[in-house]
């Protein structure tokens, strides 16, 4: 409601933004319809919320053209032309972030508090090109984000669930295609960075799934990052199962990875431009993240990671 009410706002001041931005809030409703049946019915399987979300990619393609068109590189871009080949790649990677923050949506602040600072980027680099499309429905979707925030965190008085989760992920997947699409100058490599820690991670946890665990890459588990760190790192030696405890030892949870998320978003924010860069900072959240998880989920955390009770 509260990125509808700021929308119409926004189309009320400029009203030359309205049909892109109402376009894209009815793409992003396909995405959220099928994430908020879920949250009340419990009746819709990840598989067809996947299908429905890459529908809403199909019509942000068809109606804002919103598409991968190219990949740069350090010392030039690769165009891509073949709808064959671009149609399924964009429709796969909105589909996957969508997906992917709804996967990183596990404790209280964690998801919105990354969402928040991807946006603010996006609305960053767009003024640095003058984007101002970009700059307004990146900022409104930040402000209504930060609104739930102040409920969410740190006691989860209301939570995303996955219309939330779904319609912020696919929010963040479009814009920065936009982004990227409509100005040339900002580098492809901006977009990925921006958003691998959410993409990572599902990719990550797919490959766990299928080629260490061999199940179903589709199957939830309790071995994400964000749960290794809630029960390897955040330690308290009192209360463990005690309600006030468990919540308070949620609340802790999220500020590792958000810190962890600025690895990618603080140079993906200076470095936008450059590919060379981007790319490096890219390889560089990569192994770290691998670095980090077989640590954890190896018992030998590294030791300034961990919060112990005082006496």
């Amino acid at each position: 409601m509260a990125v509808v009410i700021s929308a119409l706002i926004s189309i009320w001041r400029v009203p030359a933004m309205g049909p892109s931005m109402l376009t894209l809030l009815g793409c992003a409703s396909i995405a959220f319809i099928g994430g908020i049946l879920e949250d009340y019915t419990g009746n819709v399987s990840a598989t067809r919320r996947l299908i429905l979300t890459m529908l809403a990619a199909l019509l942000g393609y068809y109606l804002l053209e919103a598409k991968i068109d190219r990949i740069d590189l350090p010392f030039g871009s690769i165009s891509l032309q073949y709808a064959w080949l671009v149609l399924p790649l964009t429709v796969l990677a909105v589909a996957g972030i969508a997906n992917a923050v709804n996967i990183i949506d596990g404790f209280n602040g964690l998801a919105s508090v990354v969402t928040i600072c991807m946006l603010i980027s996006l609305a960053y680099v767009a003024a640095q090109v003058g984007d101002m499309f970009i700059v307004v429905t990146a900022l409104m979707v930040a402000g209504a984000t930060a609104g739930f925030l102040i409920w969410n965190y740190p006691v989860g008085l209301i939570f995303l669930g996955d219309g939330g989760a779904y319609f912020l992920g696919f929010m963040l997947a479009e814009l920065a295609l936009l982004l990227v699409l409509r100005n040339p100058q900002v580098s492809t490599w901006y977009a990925a960075l921006l958003l691998i820690y959410p993409a990572f991670e599902t990719v990550f946890s797919a490959y766990r799934r299928m080629f260490v665990r061999g199940k179903s890459p589709a199957m939830p588990d309790g071995i994400h990052l964000h749960s290794l760190i809630f029960r390897r790192i955040v330690q308290w030696a009192v209360g463990r199962k005690e309600a006030r405890a468990l919540m308070r030892r949620n609340a802790l949870t999220s500020p590792y990875l958000w810190l962890f998320s600025l690895m990618a978003v603080i140079p993906a924010t200076m470095f936008w431009r450059n590919t060379g860069v981007l790319i490096f900072f890219c390889l560089l959240f990569i192994v770290s993240y691998v670095w980090l998880y077989a640590r954890i989920v190896r018992f030998k955390s590294p030791r300034w990671l961990i919060w112990r009770k005082k006496d």
